[in-house]
């Protein structure tokens, strides 16, 4: 433990002594203390007035004071970047031991007297010498890597527990015992009972954990994710054609999975990723990597980001569509049109109901509407007007969504070998970013020619036609068609059917 947080613990145990006033670390911070964890959320229970001690003690830590609910109160403490937060709560009942009855889980219903934990953090001993508190043998169920409930109503109570449970298996290697496994699965229809903003911080915190694809199979199990994400159900058992591997709720959920196989891929060594399976012989990885990390100093993307829990959730629900798209030809074949645009609806309906930022929501709507445009690019040569008007469309939005794109390829082929149409999607993909990354002046220079100007000359009243002019003129430009503003007017003639060379002074030609 760092010293200034032994500070504030010291502080704090001085501040209820002084005012002789019992205290008890309890729930998580025990929990994380028992397990060698570092913790910087401190839960302490004492039977006093739980406020008006915190806002004194808020005083002596010098830290601020926030109003939690009507019993309960939070002291924010912050120094050279770090946080520490220690959360004040009045005693449920009359005893620490049947305070500790009241809560969700036995590994979190464990406490130690304040004073007696301070010494502990001083003297670096193990907590488990100490008089645990412990009345439903909660470290026991520790050692074991047992999650067990207080209780048959402990979801009932607050369902985002649920959640919770989820949470600790994976975060802390638990196993659910038989009675909390049945429970869970009891209780799973009645997850959205909890506030959207309280379901999204449990999924993002689930999310954020490596391995996201298991953890949404492990949601799935318990019954959770139906309810979170119903728009999935029609996925499962959905047939797709003969390139997939996966059915439609299969190889959405595979997609997460690829989608972290290409992220840790690209933070690798280079050398490593050199010999990467994912690699192909034009070292197309390698130089993506090095392209990526261009972009990282140029703002325009982060490496973080990819791994985010909106990035994963974008992956899960890009094919959200098909499950409304479905079609079956008469001889068989299996097709899915307009799935991208299909899905944007669904998936905005999904990102609105787990409380998603306005940017979160964006994104996932820009991912799930276009996921499929970097592979269709790629089965054409790639030109600057098709590459532009990528970029122009989604900014730099759309390097994550052509990251997507191979993480859907790569979902797409399962545990098979990746064919030469990896390699040539790869390749696109690796051209795209270059021509954005390093080469855009080129590809999307500042206007010729602006709005006003073409209204004027060509006495053009303000419409979309304006806007339609502007963007021709630029991929025009992009294709190396048009150099000059001369040519800008000339080609704005064509287009319009007519000239009007007799009635606009034409810049005089200059070169470019």
């Amino acid at each position: 433990m760092d010293s200034w947080t032994l500070h504030l613990l010291q502080i704090t145990n001085a501040f209820f002594a002084e005012k002789r006033q019992s205290a008890y670390l309890v729930g998580g911070a025990i929990r994380n203390a028992l397990l060698n964890i570092p913790c910087n959320d401190w839960d302490i229970a004492t039977p006093g007035n739980a406020h008006e001690l915190a806002r004194q003690l808020a005083n002596r830590l010098g830290g601020s004071y926030a109003h939690m609910n009507v019993k309960a109160a939070r002291i924010t403490c912050k120094h050279d970047g770090q946080e520490q937060i220690f959360d004040i709560v009045p005693l449920q009942g009359n005893t620490i031991e049947h305070d500790l009855r009241q809560r969700d889980f036995t590994i979190n219903a464990i406490a130690v007297p304040f004073a007696d934990a301070v010494q502990h953090f001083t003297d670096n001993t193990s907590l488990f010498t100490l008089p645990l508190i412990d009345p439903l043998h909660g470290a026991n169920d520790l050692r074991s890597h047992c999650l067990r409930v207080v209780n048959n109503d402990v979801f009932k109570h607050d369902t985002l527990r649920l959640l919770r449970a989820i949470r600790f298996m994976i975060c802390y290697n638990l196993s659910p015992d038989e009675e909390t496994q049945q429970l869970l699965k009891r209780d799973a229809p009645f997850i959205l009972l909890s506030a959207p903003e309280r379901i999204h911080a449990e999924l993002y915190a689930i999310l954020e954990q490596d391995g996201a694809t298991a953890h949404l199979r492990l949601l799935d199990a318990y019954g959770l994710l139906t309810p979170l994400i119903p728009e999935l159900s029609p996925a499962r058992d959905m047939k797709q054609p003969g390139l997939h591997n996966w059915d439609v709720f299969d190889h959405s959920l595979e997609t997460v999975s690829a989608l972290e196989r290409l992220a840790h891929a690209l933070q690798l060594p280079s050398e490593e990723l050199r010999s990467s399976p994912l690699n192909d012989e034009h070292d197309d990885l390698t130089e993506l990597q090095i392209l990526l990390h261009e972009a990282e100093q140029q703002k325009c993307f982060q490496f973080a980001t990819l791994l985010s829990p909106t990035m994963k959730l974008a992956a899960l629900l890009h094919d959200i569509g098909k499950t409304v798209t479905q079609v079956i030809n008469e001889d068989g074949k299996i097709m899915f049109y307009g799935h991208p645009q299909a899905g944007v609806p669904l998936a905005q309906a999904i990102a609105h109901r787990i409380n998603m930022s306005t940017q979160e929501q964006r994104l996932v709507r820009q991912i799930v509407a276009n996921h499929m445009r970097p592979g269709q690019l790629s089965r054409d040569p790639l030109t600057p007007r098709a590459v532009r008007r990528y970029f122009v469309d989604l900014g730099p939005t759309g390097i994550l969504v052509a990251l997507i794109s191979l993480a859907d390829h790569l979902a797409m082929r399962g545990p098979q070998e990746l064919t030469d149409a990896w390699t040539q999607h790869l390749g696109t993909v690796r051209l795209m970013l270059t021509r954005y990354i390093r080469e855009r002046e080129v590809i999307m220079p500042p206007h010729l020619v602006q709005a006003e100007e073409l209204m004027r000359k060509f006495s053009i009243a303000p419409s979309p036609l304006v806007g339609q002019l502007l963007d021709e003129i630029a991929e025009a430009r992009a294709d190396g068609q048009i150099h000059s503003k001369e040519d800008a007017f000339w080609f704005v003639e064509q287009q319009l059917g007519h000239s009007v060379s007799t009635k606009i002074k034409m810049l005089p030609k200059h070169n470019s």
